[in-house]
């Protein structure tokens, strides 16, 4: 790199220290951001590995590039202005991408498209968007654990998202139990899986699609089993504490075990890639 693009370099990555201060602080305070701090190093391990960087850059440069940073620094003072985390993440994105099209031309920014797309996931959802989410998927969740505490023979009323044990306990379904944070978690992973793993467009999208029943799945045993673990133990033992806890972790890697199988389900049995036979089965 020429010493003006190294001086371009360390100002942009002035200019957006506060958009990362902000990201940092909703990651380190967000269970279902937790995942942000890591994207970066995926997306830098991901850039690395790409046989693009090793070559010389396109002359001239793509002026595009240029005018798509420009038009991200304008999104960014908007982000600054109206104290959105979202935008100014968006912002640096997008100066990012403009910065490889800059130099590498449209061929280069192809060739980088994972990595820069992946940086998406470092983004927090606006909670507009992400509230009424957050509250289907616990009525949902309440719903479906009451049927299927009834189909068992195990009497419990629904009141909204609230369930009541036959000793008149009460259970709140929380955000936690609602799926939010391991659907939110696992889409970056199965993304990762998807691409690593698979070079098929349809068993890539099909891996990334499952994350939803997947993660609803992994919640549903685990509002069961904190129904259960009240009628047993009490309510108080059961949702707070180390069962509580142990629960969470159970759900999520429940629901990554089962990520897990359906590539390799899909791998195994999924439609064959293009130009290729299947196998031949023996026997």
């Amino acid at each position: 790199m020429r010493p003006i693009e190294w001086g371009c370099l360390l100002a942009l990555a002035a200019v957006y220290l506060p958009a990362l201060r902000a990201l940092s602080e909703i990651w380190f305070s967000v269970d279902y951001y937790s995942h942000g701090v890591l994207v970066p190093l995926v997306a830098l391990w991901s850039a690395l590995h790409n046989p693009i960087l090793r070559r010389a850059p396109r002359e001239p440069r793509d002026g595009r590039g240029l005018a798509l940073v420009l038009a991200a620094l304008a999104l960014y003072a908007a982000g600054l202005g109206l104290g959105s985390p979202s935008l100014q993440g968006g912002a640096l994105v997008l100066t990012v991408a403009g910065g490889v099209l800059q130099r590498w031309g449209p061929a280069g920014l192809r060739a980088l498209a994972f990595p820069v797309g992946f940086l998406a996931f470092m983004l927090p959802v606006p909670d507009a968007w992400l509230t009424p989410l957050i509250v289907q998927l616990q009525l949902w969740v309440s719903s479906a654990a009451t049927a299927l505490l009834h189909a068992t023979g195990f009497e419990v009323a629904r009141e909204g998202n609230v369930l009541r044990l036959p000793d008149g306990a009460s259970l709140f379904v929380a955000e936690a139990c609602s799926g939010i944070t391991s659907i939110v978690t696992l889409t970056p992973l199965a993304v990762v899986l998807a691409a690593l793993t698979e070079r098929h467009l349809v068993r890539r999208l099909l891996i990334v699609a499952s994350v939803v029943p997947l993660a609803m799945l992994g919640n549903l045993v685990r509002v069961i089993g904190t129904v259960l673990a009240s009628s047993a133990f009490g309510v108080e033992r059961a949702t707070e504490g180390p069962i509580h806890d142990l629960a969470g972790v159970a759900s999520f890697a429940l629901s990554c075990l089962m990520l897990i199988g359906v590539g390799m389900a899909l791998g195994r049995f999924g439609p064959p890639l293009p130009g290729r036979q299947p196998s031949p089965r023996p026997g």
